[in-house]
Parts: structure tokens; C-alpha cells; sequence
């Protein structure tokens, strides 16, 4: 069955905005089917993950260019789940079985792409401001004015990014795309749905918001409790609504549930 999904052409559809809240009713239900084994799953993911990104000086390389496998591997889970079958560990390491080149790529061009931003921000920044920022210590409201227009250009060329990383693991790991061509169709999906994504994030501010204000008025000793529970709930659900997403805006063909 696996090869239905590799075979099946992939046809781009404009869906209303509306459909941002389907996709998270529907991760949802998802999430329902087996909540225990999702944070499982979770806590696996950052407990392998966390301390990746805490290694000296290639840690964060090294996770950025594992999330992508990592994401691939939830969705394999996701796609178990719509044909009724069981969700195991097993799958949140698919992706090192399947087409991990690819998917390890899709995080390193990725991570180069933010680099060159950052590069950028860097370079057309204030020197003087920089080493201010560099000590801790404040800027003046010119400095401060100076820093904004640079920023803001590196937020345009950010969302085209995040836009051609989006779906760019799951249509590697589930359709056995080359990192450079998912990628691209992606930033077409996402350009094609700009509405409902807007939407889509926020539904999540919207949702996610009383919750933060919330933590701000709890003890200090309940705070990194409450967080942790909150993001054992929304992460998955977060996770499992980008493959009901994909479902959607690419007009999938869910394949006959087997028990």
C-alpha cells in the first residue's frame, strides 16, 4: 500500500479558509485515537533531541537536520492511524528507513538558507550595535529604529522558507521525493493557501493564548509544570493537523483501511 501514495499524483487545490479549522478537528480526532502512545512519542522525540541540540558546537546542526526524519516518521504514524491501524514507536523512526538522504537534506537546505538570513541581518546591522547587544547592554532609539528595517527584510525572506519546509517531509518521506523538488511544491501548496494558513496560526494564538496568560499568574513552581502539559497537548496535535493539512490542500486519496 505504501506504494499508492509514492505513485499517486499530486494535484495542488485551493481550499477555503475555513478549512484550517477541519484540519485541526480532524488532528484532533487523530490524537484521540491513541493520546498515550502521541506522547509517548513526544517525550521520545525530546528526549533524543534536546539533548542533541545541547551538544557543543554541532548540536544544532545535527537537529536540524534530524527533524525533518523525525517529522517524516510522525506522519508515517498519521497515515496508520486513517487506515485504522496501531501507532508504535516504530513509527518515529520510519524516516531512517525511508529516503533519510532526502529528508536529511530537506533540513540542511533548510538550515544553510536561515544562515544566509542571518548572515545578512548581521552584515547590514550596526557594528556598534551589535557589540552593544553582544554585552547586554540597551540600544538607543536610533540604533533601535536603525535595526528594524533589516529585520524586517529577513522576516520576508524567512516565511518563503518555513513555506517550502512545511510539507517538504512528509512529501519526501511518504511520496519518495527528491528534498529539492518537495520543497518546491510546498512553497507552491502553502503561496496557493495563504489564507487558510493565516487562518490556521491564528486559530493556535487564539487557542494558545489564555493558556500563556494563564502560566504568567501561576507559582514559579507550578509554571514549568503546566507548560510541559501544555506542550504535550498542543505539539501533537500541532504535528497530526500539518497531515490533515496535507491531506487537504493535495487532494490525497486516503488508501482502504486494513485491520
Amino acid at each position: 500500500m505504501a506504494e499508492n501514495l509514492q505513485n499517486q499524483v499530486l494535484t495542488i487545490k485551493q481550499v477555503p479558509a475555513g478549512n484550517a479549522w477541519l484540519w485541526i478537528v480532524s488532528g484532533f480526532n487523530l490524537f484521540k485515537a491513541n493520546p498515550a502512545m502521541w506522547i509517548i512519542l513526544l517525550v521520545i522525540y525530546l528526549a533524543i533531541m534536546i539533548p542533541v541540540s545541547l551538544l557543543p558546537v554541532v548540536g544544532s546542526v545535527v537537529s536540524t537536520l534530524l527533524a525533518p526524519v523525525f517529522a517524516a516518521g510522525m506522519m508515517w504514524g498519521c497515515r496508520a492511524l486513517t487506515r485504522h491501524q496501531d501507532l508504535e514507536i516504530n513509527h518515529l523512526f520510519e524516516g531512517f528507513k525511508k529516503n533519510t538522504a532526502q529528508l536529511i537534506a530537506v533540513g540542511g537546505i533548510y538550515m544553510v538558507s536561515l544562515l544566509v538570513i542571518a548572515v545578512f541581518v548581521v552584515l547590514a546591522l550596526d557594528k556598534e550595535a551589535i557589540e552593544l547587544l553582544v554585552q547586554g547592554r540597551g540600544l538607543s532609539p536610533e540604533q533601535a529604529s536603525e535595526m528594524m528595517l533589516p529585520i524586517l527584510v529577513a522576516m520576508l525572506f524567512v516565511m518563503p522558507i518555513l513555506m517550502a519546509y512545511w510539507y517538504a517531509p512528509v512529501l519526501v518521506g511518504l511520496h519518495n521525493m527528491m528534498a529539492v523538488d518537495a520543497m518546491k511544491l510546498s512553497f507552491v501548496a502553502c503561496l496557493k493557501n495563504m489564507l487558510p494558513f493565516l487562518f490556521y496560526g491564528l486559530i493556535f494564538m487564539v487557542l494558545l493564548l489564555p493558556l500563556i496568560i494563564l502560566i504568567g499568574f501561576l507559582p514559579a513552581v507550578f509554571q514549568v509544570f503546566f507548560i510541559g502539559i501544555v506542550i504535550l497537548a498542543v505539539a501533537p496535535i500541532m504535528m497530526i493537523s500539518l497531515y490533515t493539512s496535507y491531506i487537504d490542500v493535495f487532494s490525497i486519496v486516503q488508501p482502504e483501511a486494513t485491520i
